[in-house]
């Protein structure tokens, strides 16, 4: 029996039960109070009067209607710019130290978001309540002292004008606390390599001197690292190489498109906990195994809002109608999608993150990440959000007992008449026809809107299968490998033409 594993396993438990139930609308209520209480002498909280928000009867309905909705574009070229350039107390007290660095989803122009050092303690306080979550897994105490394989950007930081600017991963993994190093792998070493192929191949090399409990990562590079570990290796699976895996913890994206191909790589079932860490902040990770779904972190320096994802508020850019109306965490239902905003420790007010959610437990303050603003598709009408697609694909893996981990789509125009192209990354053999027409089946029964738009201006379906590594070599090709890179879902009409391109060559 590992002395060191009951040790901190015992801890982990003990300051569990020790850790009261949180309230987490009353939690929100001194977020946002504290938020607009540090920020009220900011460039920012004077125009927009927070002393005057703060002496409201009703702080959260005087903050929505004095305060309009920012996405990165707005915040950045009315607040943000200046805070690039040095300038201090512009939204947030002082000058950030750091700036995450985010396409997204695979963007070629990487967005300067700050992070002060007020978020990086609110990451890492995250970070020890999900730890402190593990005690509600049943985990063998051996678990507790393997390492962790952190797989996400390079941990060597550039200057620029006397900040340092990294993605979110490579920054928070830079930060590690000194008594974590000893269970941080690949270390610091291989996590400085800013070339994503060489240091996966450092990683393989050395795979058999790490002895991995658990891994973190966003799913399709986790699964191309555990490929190449195996292949290098000359083993089945991941198993032979570190017996001891018994924990993945995902995030990024939905982890249920990437579930049929990423279990293949193991020789039993492991642990999957979803997390949500986005450029933005520490937003949720699941808290217990009866679910997937993810606890809001409504106690830690982000307050949140919620706007009914309907098209009418939606513009194309993804961005919001500011005649959309918001609630808090006391008014939302569930069996409804919303556009999720935050504001946070690092100054963004409002800010919309992008991603659409739908709550599984109001009193848990639990959510699924449902998809993205832009990942929208509605040109002609069928309202399709990601996770319409994505259930779809599921039921076509399910029926015809293929892997379909990647797709992108677009709505192009063949002799003036709609179509939605789709892109599906699988080896399946099977005819593109009858793809197409299976996936136009089931999305128009699961769909009442894109039925009605296939009996008018939405002509028909078309499916061209690929390889999944082809779009792991369009990222390549973006120059935005690994780290915290999404494919793009939905593509414009530009984007598509450039990907069909690619594609093609």
């Amino acid at each position: 029996m590992s002395i060191k594993g009951s040790l901190i396993k015992g801890v982990i438990h003990l300051k569990d039960n020790l850790t009261p139930t949180i309230n987490h609308i009353e939690a929100q209520e001194n977020v946002l109070s504290s938020l607009l209480n540090s920020a009220k002498d900011t460039e920012f909280g004077k125009v927009y009067n927070f002393e005057e928000i703060l002496s409201s009867e009703d702080k959260a309905e005087a903050f929505a209607k004095n305060i309009p909705y920012f996405d990165y574009n707005k915040l950045k070229s009315e607040w943000w710019n200046r805070v690039i350039e040095g300038e201090e107390n512009i939204t947030w007290p002082g000058n950030p130290d750091y700036f995450a660095l985010s396409s997204g989803t695979t963007g070629k122009k990487s967005k300067r978001i700050p992070v002060t050092n007020d978020m990086i303690e609110s990451i890492k306080k995250a970070g020890i309540k999900q730890v402190e979550a593990l005690s509600n897994y049943d985990l063998p105490t051996s678990f507790f002292d393997k390492e962790i394989m952190m797989l996400g950007s390079s941990t060597d930081l550039n200057e620029r004008n006397g900040n340092l600017e990294g993605e979110i991963s490579g920054i928070s993994a830079s930060k590690i606390p000194f008594w974590f190093e000893g269970y941080y792998k690949p270390g610091k070493e291989i996590a400085k390599i800013d070339d994503w192929d060489e240091r996966v191949q450092q990683i393989a090399e050395k795979a058999k001197d790490f002895d991995i409990g658990a891994l973190s990562g966003i799913p399709s590079w986790i699964e191309l690292m555990l490929k190449k570990v195996i292949t290098y290796n000359k083993a089945d699976n991941i198993h032979d190489i570190w017996p001891n895996l018994q924990v993945y913890t995902s995030g990024g994206v939905a982890f249920t498109p990437y579930k049929k191909s990423f279990n293949k790589l193991l020789k039993h079932p492991i642990t999957v906990i979803d997390t949500y860490l986005a450029s933005e902040g520490f937003i949720a990770f699941q808290e217990r195994p009866e679910t997937d779904a993810m606890r809001l972190v409504t106690d830690n320096g982000i307050y949140f809002e919620f706007v009914p994802f309907q098209p009418e508020y939606i513009n194309e850019d993804g961005s919001l109608q500011q005649n959309a109306p918001s609630i808090g965490l006391s008014e939302v239902n569930l069996n409804q999608e919303y556009v999720l905003l935050i504001s946070t420790v690092a100054g963004a007010w409002r800010y919309i993150i992008g991603d659409t959610i739908e709550f599984t437990d109001i009193e848990r303050a639990e959510i699924k990440i449902t998809g993205r603003t832009k990942f929208f598709l509605n040109v002609v009408g069928s309202q399709l959000s990601v996770n319409k697609m994505n259930d779809a694909l599921l039921q076509m893996e399910a029926q015809f007992n293929i892997e379909i981990p990647e797709f992108t789509l677009s709505a192009v125009k063949i002799d003036d008449d709609f179509y939605h192209h789709w892109y599906l990354g699988t080896h399946s053999d099977l005819d593109d026809k009858i793809l197409a027409e299976t996936l136009d089946e089931l999305l128009q029964k699961a769909n009442k809107n894109y039925k009605v738009a296939r009996s008018k201006a939405l002509k028909g379906v078309k499916v061209t299968t690929v390889t999944p590594e082809v779009f792991s070599n369009w990222n390549g090709h973006q120059k935005k490998k690994g780290g915290q890179v999404k494919m793009e879902r939905v593509m414009s009409e530009a984007g598509f033409k450039e990907w069909e391109t690619f594609v093609s060559q």
